[in-house]
């Protein structure tokens, strides 16, 4: 389906400017007005602040290379000019101080297809939480993909 194929173009566009440390283009797939849910507090970005190129430069600038993103197999549901893609998301890469990060998270994309083009205009990024009462993110968890 054409509208999937382009929904999935924008997100993958978006990881490979992440993977090359490109703020610009990683922010350029964002509507003026979106809001994030992001892994790292606060629990919401709006706006300026969820575009902020200088804060995302200084993001890129605690990995040692450059950090990769992927959602794997992403799920879409899209209906008109708004979709919803959503899957298990990984991330992997060496930080400055040496440490390895590989993690999967839970990812939802919300687009919106504005003037022709596809921008994101909310998405959210979790973890589970360990319900022992230790209030710990679960960070290490694998997935388990099945086909439905």
């Amino acid at each position: 389906m054409m509208s999937e194929k382009e929904v999935l173009s924008v997100i993958r566009a978006q990881e490979d400017a992440i993977a090359k440390g490109d703020a610009r283009a990683t922010v350029d797939a964002m509507d003026a007005d979106v809001v994030i849910f992001d892994l790292q507090p606060p629990l919401a970005y709006r706006r300026e602040e969820a575009r902020d190129i200088e804060a995302i430069n200084t993001w890129f600038a605690t990995w040692r290379d450059a950090v990769t993103v992927h959602m794997a197999d992403p799920q879409f549901m899209i209906n008109g000019d708004l979709a919803v893609a959503f899957g298990l998301s990984r991330m992997t890469g060496v930080k400055t101080d040496g440490t390895t990060v590989d993690s999967w998270s839970r990812r939802t994309i919300v687009l919106k297809r504005i003037a022709g083009s596809w921008k994101i205009v909310h998405e959210h990024a979790s973890f589970p939480m360990a319900m022992d009462g230790s209030g710990r993110a679960m960070t290490d968890l694998l997935p388990e993909f099945r086909n439905a």
